[in-house]
């Protein structure tokens, strides 16, 4: 069983009417619920204002895979916490970074570049192209996803070169945008998806739900976690080079 946590800000949603109107629990509620119908995956939920942020060393050590959606509150998020979840993907957990976390605390410290990005609200029709068709994360997919509403992001994205592309999107205004990539860092798998702006129903989408499934089954730990495969190393029973006598 994969277990999974949704952490969520949790502020557009109860701030803004229009962000209310489709995620009136809160956009991690609507996303649990997707993962929730694959038997694979049992989830939780964690929000920004909870005790230690939803960040306890308790929920991260029984998390296998950490999404994340953020926006308004990067620069709330304590640094020690920020540290603790960057620690955790070193270790193992996987992380599915959702559409603003391009510029939280945890997934720059991962990746360690600006995150920087074009962007423009005006709610616009997108494609998202399956450029990697035999990917784990494309499952079930199709060619492509499109949303009627949107958010743009465009390139110049400033993220290191992704170690695989899944998704690249394709807006009305003409920009594009990587809008799918992978990375491991340590013994993490780290996923961005660019979808996901809180004033558009887009975590209804059933496509945007199966890759949300299909990144947490990807992002899921392989084996045990990195300090269980660090152990002293034995000592040879002859030292490299010498016979049995001890001679050189």
């Amino acid at each position: 069983m994969i277990r999974a946590t949704v952490w969520n800000e949790f502020f557009h949603e109860k701030k803004w009417e229009a962000a209310k109107e489709h995620y009136p629990d809160g956009m991690h509620r609507v996303i649990a619920a997707a993962l929730g119908a694959d038997p694979a995956i049992s989830v939780t939920t964690a929000t920004m204002d909870e005790p230690e942020q939803g960040l306890s060393r308790e929920r991260l050590a029984s998390t296998d895979v950490l999404l994340w959606w953020a926006h308004m509150r990067h620069h709330e998020l304590a640094d020690e916490l920020a540290d603790r979840v960057r620690s955790r993907v070193l270790e193992g957990m996987g992380l599915v970074a959702l559409h603003s976390a391009h510029a939280s605390k945890p997934f720059l410290r991962l990746l360690g570049t600006s995150g920087a990005l074009r962007w423009r609200e005006q709610g616009e029709r997108e494609h998202l192209w399956v450029v990697d068709p035999g990917h784990e994360i494309a499952r079930g997919v199709g060619p492509r996803i499109t949303l009627e509403r949107e958010e743009m992001y465009g390139e110049p994205f400033g993220i290191p070169e992704p170690d695989e592309t899944v998704f690249l999107s394709w807006f009305e205004g003409g920009e594009v945008f990587r809008s799918g990539v992978c990375w491991k860092r340590g013994a993490g798998r780290i996923f961005y998806f660019r979808p996901g702006h809180e004033t558009f129903p887009t975590y209804h989408h059933p496509q945007i739900q199966q890759v949300l499934v299909n990144a947490t089954r990807w992002a899921a730990p392989k084996g045990p976690p990195l300090r269980e495969q660090i152990a002293e190393a034995p000592v040879p029973v002859e030292p490299i080079g010498r016979s049995r006598r001890g001679s050189a």
